[in-house]
């Protein structure tokens, strides 16, 4: 996406990226993971971050419904919105993982258009690897945390992924955690592992 704006000029950083990865003894990288509302993303993002920063890691954790506090509380969930939502998000991971920073992103981002966008954006400076969190929609709506499930089924919430809005599971995902069939804290490992293996 081109700049309304055209005097808008770019401004290169006396610190390099190289310089900062060095400092941080990492590579910055993208981990964005997708699926259900209550397939466990957030919790095993959550965890994982603390495992690595205890290993001496700098991670960020992009949480879905902490930006709607904040960079994204203007937007919906139209397909519009949904779609914008993602494509801000995408640049954030971008600007972190460029400043040599390890994300993890919890994004449900339902439809393989919305992630092959955000790996397009990413991998123009970063790695990006998408990580399928697999559960079963019986199983995230008998966990429902939010209650949210609940909600939609009653009519209440509209254009609810799974229930009324379609989710698009990933093809080709560098990872799949089946968290339908495992325990958080194997799924945690799973996650970490994966990372701990990148180079």
């Amino acid at each position: 996406m081109q700049p309304k704006s055209k005097h808008i000029t770019k401004i290169n950083q006396r610190v390099t990226r190289v310089d900062k990865e060095k400092l941080l003894g990492q590579k910055g990288v993208v981990y964005w993971m997708t699926g259900l509302s209550g397939s466990g993303k957030s919790t095993i993002a959550i965890e994982a971050e603390h495992i690595l920063h205890d290993k001496g890691k700098f991670v960020v954790v992009l949480d879905g419904d902490n930006v709607r506090h904040g960079l994204n509380s203007n937007l919906g969930f139209s397909e519009e919105d949904r779609s914008e939502n993602l494509r801000r998000l995408a640049e954030v991971a971008k600007l972190f993982a460029e400043n040599g920073i390890i994300v993890i992103t919890s994004f449900i981002s339902p439809t393989k258009e919305a992630r092959e966008k955000a790996r397009e954006i990413i991998s123009q400076t970063a790695a990006f690897h998408e990580i399928y969190v697999k559960c079963e929609l019986e199983e995230c709506e008998n966990r429902d945390p939010k209650g949210l499930y609940k909600k939609a089924r009653a009519g209440e919430i509209k254009e609810f992924t799974g229930i009324d809005a379609p989710f698009e599971e990933p093809r080709k995902p560098e990872l799949v955690i089946y968290t339908g069939k495992e325990e958080i804290a194997e799924s945690v490992e799973e996650l970490v592992t994966y990372i701990e293996s990148q180079k």
